[in-house]
């Protein structure tokens, strides 16, 4: 069994590193004997993602039903023939991640299954499933103890809400045309213009600003690979905000490999002197 769930965490890890560049690079920050688990969270929502997505098989419904039916099983049993399941029970047997987190995201994740546009309640419903609940995983690895946990919660949901508005407005283009989606309540895609982009982004500052206090709290075996993903999104987040509706919704907004480097530099290194 040893060798399987050596070769579930090394199939999770390679997932996390071939489809996200930016995380991948600041994942391996992470210490060593924690890194492995944060890889098997993220290549259990991405293949989730993936089947919500790109999937366009008819079944796509029984399909993410049956992934969360056999994820609470293998919860249970502490065993998966599938090996990214696998890695994500055996990661959250050993760190009490429980189905309080688990099912939120699989309801955020049934939410996209269908074109919808979201009332307030729906998004607040679907950030907490689709990112807050992430942000709680992860922190539930990196602390020591329960008191630390839920002294650092609330600014962890406050970190996952900002990145994913951060996703949302960067992805608003695709979203819409591609998904039939438009997440930001009260929005129509047409008419989306610099005035309703200026209280998205400012709900957004609201939520980093929140957040940032926790990063200098956090053990030392994620604050570096954490304030590098919050410096990255604040840059990202500044990139859009001078950049107009019109422009954002034609095409999405990126920072360029040589800034993402810079970043990732500049961080280490102020990181180094904490």
């Amino acid at each position: 069994m040893e060798q399987y769930t050596n070769i579930s965490y090394r199939t999770a890890r390679a997932i996390t590193l071939d489809y996200s560049t930016s995380f991948g690079q600041s994942s391996k920050l992470f210490s060593k004997d924690i890194r492995k688990h944060i890889y098997a969270i993220y290549g259990l929502v991405r293949v989730a993602d993936e089947t919500v997505d790109t999937y366009e098989g008819k079944d796509k419904a029984r399909v993410i039903k049956e992934l969360e039916a056999h994820t609470m099983q293998s919860l249970k049993n502490g065993f998966s023939p599938n090996p990214l399941v696998h890695a994500f029970v055996t990661t959250a047997k050993r760190y009490n991640i429980g189905r309080d987190l688990i099912r939120p995201f699989f309801k955020s994740m049934r939410m996209d299954l269908k074109p919808r546009t979201f009332t307030p309640h729906l998004y607040s419903m679907y950030i907490y499933g689709s990112a807050e609940v992430i942000g709680l995983m992860c922190l539930k690895i990196f602390c020591d103890d329960t008191a630390q946990y839920n002294q650092l919660e609330a600014r962890a949901c406050a970190l996952g809400s900002a990145y994913q508005k951060v996703n949302f407005l960067r992805d608003i283009k695709s979203d819409y045309e591609d998904r039939g989606r438009m997440y930001f309540p009260d929005i129509n895609f047409d008419k989306f213009n610099d005035r309703q982009k200026e209280i998205i982004i400012k709900d957004i500052k609201s939520d980093f600003a929140k957040a940032k206090p926790a990063i200098a709290q956090l053990p030392k075996n994620a604050r570096t690979a954490v304030a590098i993903s919050y410096v990255y999104y604040s840059e990202l987040l500044k990139k859009l905000e001078h950049t107009s509706a019109e422009k954002i919704k034609a095409g999405r907004i990126r920072i360029s490999t040589p800034k993402k480097l810079q970043l990732l530099a500049k961080t280490r290194l102020k990181q180094g002197r904490v």
